[in-house]
C-alpha cells in the first residue's frame, strides 16, 4: 500500500512537469516494495521524459536500466515495453525496438498485446502491411480485443477497405462502448452518397440526393 501511495502522489507531481519530486516518490515506492514493477515503469517514464526535454545521454541511460528492470518484474508489462521501444526508436536503435518486441511476441504467441504493440511500431516505420499483418493475427488470437479492433479498423479505414473498417469500429464498440470517436467514425462511414442514389426533388425545392443505407456488417 505504501508502494502504491507513492506510485499514485509521483505520478500527479509528473502530471505537472515536477520531476524531481516525482522521481523522489518512484524511489520511495521502490524501496517501499521492490518486487513492484510500477516504481521501476515510473521512474523510467520520468527519466526518459527528462532526457527528451534536455537530450542528456546518461538520463536515457538511466530510462533504459529501469525500463529493463520492471520487465524484469514482470515480463509481460505492455507499457514498459512500449516506452523502451519508443526510447530506442528515438536513438536510432530501430532494429533493437523489432527485436525488442518480436522476442516478447515470440515468447507469448497466444496473447494479443505483444502483437498490437508489433503492429504500431510497424506503422511508425511505414509498413503498414506488415502491422495489419499484426493485428490480423492479434485479433485471431483475442476476438474481442477492441483495441487491436480499432487498430485494424483504423488501418483499413486508411487503405479504402471501407466496409471492413466499419466492421472492425463496430465490433470494437460492442466490446468497449466508451470510443464515442469510434461511433463518430461509424456515422461519418456508414453514410456516404452511394453513386446511382436516386434523386429526390422535395416540393419548390432543389433536388437532393438520398444517401444508399450502406450495410453494417458484423464479423
Amino acid at each position: 500500500m505504501i508502494s502504491n501511495s507513492k506510485n499514485a502522489e509521483g505520478a500527479k507531481m509528473f502530471d505537472q512537469a515536477y520531476y524531481q519530486g516525482a522521481q523522489m516518490r518512484f524511489q520511495e515506492a521502490i524501496q517501499a516494495d521492490p518486487s513492484n514493477p510500477d516504481g521501476y515503469y515510473n521512474l523510467a517514464r520520468t527519466y526518459h521524459q527528462l532526457a527528451k526535454l534536455h537530450g542528456q545521454k546518461t538520463d536515457y541511460q538511466q530510462a533504459e536500466s529501469y525500463y529493463h528492470q520492471c520487465l524484469d518484474h514482470n515480463p509481460n508489462y505492455q507499457d514498459c515495453y512500449r516506452g523502451l521501444a519508443v526510447l530506442l526508436v528515438e536513438q536510432n536503435r530501430s532494429a533493437d525496438a523489432f527485436t525488442l518486441m518480436e522476442g516478447w511476441a515470440s515468447r507469448t504467441p497466444s496473447t494479443s498485446a505483444p502483437k498490437i504493440e508489433l503492429a504500431r511500431l510497424y506503422e511508425e516505420a511505414g509498413n503498414r502491411d506488415a502491422a495489419k499483418q499484426q493485428l490480423l493475427e492479434a485479433v485471431n488470437v483475442d476476438p474481442m480485443n477492441a483495441r487491436a479492433l480499432a487498430a485494424l479498423g483504423k488501418l483499413r479505414e486508411d487503405s479504402g477497405e471501407t466496409a471492413q473498417a466499419v466492421a472492425n469500429y463496430q465490433r470494437s464498440l460492442q466490446v468497449d462502448p466508451n470510443q464515442p470517436q469510434l461511433a463518430s467514425r461509424i456515422g461519418a462511414l456508414a453514410t456516404p452518397v452511394a453513386p446511382g442514389a436516386p434523386i429526390v426533388t422535395p416540393p419548390g425545392g432543389s433536388r437532393l440526393a438520398t444517401p444508399a443505407p450502406a450495410p453494417i456488417m458484423v464479423r
